[in-house]
């Protein structure tokens, strides 16, 4: 079996032995079949593991459908898939003290609209974007400075930063780079990628909106002051 095909949780723990019931990709009953009852558990299973569920357009995760077990018409579940979200993992390598201290530093204001949230709402992701890194393996230190912070990490709500992830993404796959809705302005750089920097470069991404956007408001405000 595959890694990623292997039970992530404790062995005999009730989540362990849901997922070993929903491993065969079919849709089970939350009331007969799985043991699981709370909605935050299926909201840590994709948001801290990274288990990827069937969902539709609109991002609901679950249907209605009645049970042919207990004949009852009931919420049921069903994986997509047994890979685990490559984001998701690379971004579960930031622990609860270095989380804590990013939404500190930026006193849980989301960075494309600048909503004080409450810390909950707000996911912390990395500033250059997964795509590029060379190795998937990124060491955070939870006692790095604010600088540090501030250069590596940025918070965003849950709809922004599935955005973000999107933009960049095709971003790496087009060259075409991203841009605030309706602005197209890059403090550095413009619309495309630079064909001389290797796709990897960090500084390639300087200067687009989605990178820094505590930068890019900064840069705008100084040409509108002129």
């Amino acid at each position: 079996m595959d890694d990623n095909e292997k039970n992530p949780f404790r062995k005999e723990t009730t989540q362990h032995r849901d997922f070993e019931i929903m491993k065969d990709l079919r849709w089970h009953c939350s009331k007969c079949e799985l043991e699981s009852g709370q909605a935050r558990t299926w909201k840590t299973w994709k948001d801290q593991k990274g288990i990827q569920f069937d969902c539709d357009e609109g991002g609901k995760c679950d249907a209605r459908i009645e049970c042919k077990k207990c004949g009852k018409k009931t919420v049921h579940r069903k994986l997509k898939t047994l890979e685990l979200s490559e984001h998701t993992k690379i971004r579960s390598g930031i622990g609860q003290k270095l989380a804590k201290r990013v939404k500190d530093v930026y006193g849980c204001k989301e960075s494309v609209l600048l909503r004080k949230l409450f810390c909950r709402e707000l996911e912390i992701d990395h500033k250059f974007p997964f795509e590029r890194w060379r190795s998937d393996e990124d060491k955070n230190n939870p006692d790095m400075s604010e600088s540090e912070i501030r250069n590596k990490f940025i918070v965003l709500n849950r709809s922004n930063n599935q955005l973000k992830r999107e933009i960049c993404k095709k971003c790496y796959k087009t060259g075409k780079r991203g841009s605030f809705p309706g602005i197209y302005y890059w403090y550095k750089g413009g619309e495309y990628w630079d064909k001389k920097m290797d796709k990897y470069d960090e500084r390639g991404c300087e200067g687009c909106f989605w990178y820094d956007p505590y930068e890019w408001r900064e840069k705008i405000n100084k040409l509108v002051k002129k």
